[in-house]
């Protein structure tokens, strides 16, 4: 067999394996039970300050410049070091706030299950759009 062909196969098992298809998807409906760990601080559907800071449109947003909230200085920098908002990001943030983002007021100490934290983020996105 041509050394082409067989480069073809294998690139198509690797693409169509079980491991690459929906590795990062979530649940949305799941992630709205994780948000309840958030929900004392944090709301998603409006566009409000809490104790935290509103995560409506969170994606794309440059930490530490939602309007009106108070941040640290912590996490001022991290906005202007340029720390955005994207998924990968935030999956880092949330397995451990006060790594990610050093000076962080948040209290939490994070989300330490990769699922939760995939089907929180794909909750969050529902209102990123």
């Amino acid at each position: 067999m041509d050394d082409r062909v067989v480069l073809l196969i294998a690139t198509a098992v690797i693409a169509l394996s079980p491991v690459n298809a929906g590795a990062q998807e979530g649940d949305a409906t799941a992630g709205a039970t994780v948000f309840k760990k958030c929900a004392t601080c944090h709301v998603v559907d409006s566009d409000t300050n809490k104790v935290g800071p509103s995560l409506n449109k969170l994606f794309g947003r440059k930490a530490g410049t939602h309007p009106d909230f108070a941040y640290s200085a912590g996490m001022k920098a991290a906005g202007e070091g340029g720390l955005v908002w994207d998924e990968t990001v935030l999956r880092d943030y949330l397995h451990n706030p006060k790594a990610k983002v050093k000076g962080t007021k948040m209290a939490f100490v994070g989300v330490k299950n990769d699922q939760e934290i995939t089907d929180l983020i794909a909750y969050l996105k529902q209102y990123s759009q």
